[in-house]
């Protein structure tokens, strides 16, 4: 019996502790003493950029892409690249995808700067920020064009192959892409720095589309044409490279002095072996590093300048 009221006495004392803690937790549900519970913070949106470039045959091109995926990597800023392969219609079709995947903003190295326009105003109606690089569009909302000074660059190489010639003699330009503002621009600058030597006539004008295969068929024509050549600049170092593969092909190698705009690698070899005389050095890597910075700056509500310029060098044997 002793037991039995031991148990009844610790049946009570339990039913006591639960019921004081019913009652606290009921008052601690209603009062005013508990600690507020902080809201969380959504997470920050990823910021997508769209890289389109021109091509990725040349590897000025694949340096710019690199410098950009660096300081995406850097800024935390997903990078798209699209590749159109000197096709104006596949870079419209691309750039118009990445406007539909909502990306933050669009880095355009355009094929053709007329017949971009049109998606670049799409993107403008879709409220993402539009900036060039390397190569300039012609029309649309643009925040900043990222480039050298391809007029600036084009003087550079004529003046020096002007002093190279003796201020005289015949000389040939091989001409970028149609419709890119690099070929407008670096042909500007060449053929201003060539009206001030009357002893220097350019005897042909070519148009080799910044590709080595072209520079090389187009010169050899040039060559069977022009019995007197004294000297070749082109708009990129991939259509000198192949002026000079056509030229000693012809056994006139050593009588035509080269220049070319870039210093890609393979021109530098050809500085070092003698065969280029000198070419333009842009900074691909860093143009690519600027735009993204540039994207993720505006993105922030930092303001910019119209265009952003990156410095030239001359490079010479």
């Amino acid at each position: 019996m002793k037991y039995v009221k031991q148990v009844f006495k610790m049946k009570i004392v339990l039913i006591t502790v639960l019921g004081l803690l019913i009652a606290g937790l009921g008052l601690a549900g209603c009062g005013a003493s508990q600690p507020a519970v902080e809201p969380t913070s959504a997470p920050a949106a990823e910021v997508v950029v769209g890289l389109a470039l021109s091509t990725l045959d040349n590897p000025f091109f694949v340096s710019l892409k690199e410098g950009a995926e660096e300081a995406a990597k850097r800024t935390d800023v997903k990078l798209v690249v699209q590749d159109a392969k000197d096709d104006a219609a596949r870079q419209a079709s691309q750039v118009q995808a990445m406007i539909d995947d909502g990306v933050s903003a669009l880095l355009i190295n355009p094929v053709d700067g007329d017949a971009i326009v049109a998606t670049i105003e799409a993107a403008n109606a879709a409220n993402i920020p539009v900036f060039t690089i390397d190569r300039g569009a012609a029309g649309g909302k643009i925040i900043s064009h990222i480039a050298s000074d391809n007029v600036a660059g084009g003087q550079m190489a004529g003046d020096y192959l002007a002093e190279l010639l003796t201020k005289k003699g015949k000389v040939v330009e091989l001409e970028g892409s149609v419709g890119t503002s690099a070929a407008r621009d670096r042909g500007a600058g060449f053929n201003e720095a060539m009206a001030e030597y009357a002893d220097i006539e350019i005897v042909a004008r070519k148009t080799a589309n910044f590709n080595q295969a072209d520079g090389k068929t187009v010169f050899a024509q040039i060559l069977a044409d022009q019995p007197e050549i004294n000297g070749v600049f082109a708009h990129n170092d991939g259509m000198i490279l192949g002026a000079i593969e056509a030229a000693k092909e012809a056994g006139r190698a050593d009588d035509i002095l080269f220049v070319g705009f870039d210093a890609v690698d393979d021109a530098i070899t050809a500085l070092e072996s003698g065969d280029l005389a000198a070419t333009i050095a842009q900074q691909p890597a860093e143009i690519g590093r600027l735009g993204v910075e540039a994207a993720s700056k505006h993105l922030n509500g930092e303001s910019l300048s119209d265009v952003i310029a990156v410095d030239l060098a001359l490079v010479a044997e």
